[in-house]
């Protein structure tokens, strides 16, 4: 068996991959061999160094901007991706943000933004690219799937977390919502599958690993004791996308260290 999965003339998109676990994500998938649209949101010149990094590691990619939680702008997106690689072969939902506060202080506002971002986002994307999958169905030697969808989703899709429960509840949604099309797409010959990821060093956590004392607090929760890196996660999206998973569809892997084993019960609670 070859232990470096193959993703070559793929074309995969990224969602929310100008930094941290999507940058992390889409790097490894055009070390693969694929080629990769980094969607963004706002930061134009972080989504074109991450073109100018793969380019310069021999890959291929392309930057388009789109907010996910926006229809027409993921339509646009999907055009234009056609447009430049004439289809999708791989999806990886990574989109989405965090907007914390104490349950009872949260607005409407924030609840909604969240849940727009992280769950509505991948709905939309999932339901273009399933829709171009079941339109070119499989090809062979490229790949023995018609398409993959990869939802990032959360250790938070089973631990519960208070002062995050919009972000909670879309993690928990997203494990739903994937199960759901993994049963409904799998006669179709469309895999889809979850990464939970756990505590992953990257932008959106700074404030739990940035400083000593902060991380020595974080590590007591993971019973690997060390943090993860974006590239943790890429490399398992790689492999997941490729045919050495070809049998895996409509499960979460969980690459968290341990932190889903409740380590608060190591020394019997």
């Amino acid at each position: 068996m070859n232990p470096t999965p193959t993703l070559t003339g793929q074309a995969a998109l990224v969602t929310g991959s100008d930094s941290g676990i999507g940058k992390g994500v889409a790097l490894e998938l055009a070390a693969a061999g694929a080629k990769v649209i980094i969607n963004y949101a706002h930061n134009h010149d972080a989504a074109d160094a991450t073109v100018a990094e793969i380019k310069a590691a021999g890959g291929e990619a392309i930057a388009i901007q789109a907010d996910v939680s926006h229809e027409e702008e993921v339509k646009a997106m999907f055009a234009q991706m056609f447009e430049t690689y004439g289809t999708i072969d791989i999806l990886v939902n990574n989109a989405g943000l965090q907007k914390d506060s104490k349950f009872v202080d949260m607005t409407l506002a924030d609840w909604n933004t969240v849940i727009s971002i992280n769950l509505t986002g991948q709905f939309l994307c999932s339901r273009e690219a399933a829709k171009e999958f079941i339109r070119r169905g499989v090809v062979q030697d490229r790949s023995r799937a018609a398409g993959k969808i990869i939802c990032m989703s959360s250790v938070h899709e089973v631990i519960p977390w208070a002062g995050h429960v919009n972000y909670a509840a879309s993690k928990g949604g997203i494990s739903m919502f994937m199960k759901s099309i993994a049963q409904e797409l799998a006669p179709h010959k469309i895999r889809v599958v979850g990464i939970g990821p756990g505590a992953i060093q990257t932008p959106i956590n700074k404030a739990a690993w940035d400083t000593p004392e902060a991380l020595e607090k974080l590590l007591t929760l993971i019973p690997y004791n060390r943090i993860g890196k974006p590239n943790d996660i890429g490399k398992l999206a790689a492999w997941l996308a490729s045919d050495q998973a070809d049998y895996i569809t409509g499960t979460t892997i969980f690459m968290d260290g341990g932190m889903t084993l409740y380590p608060g019960f190591a020394d019997n609670g």
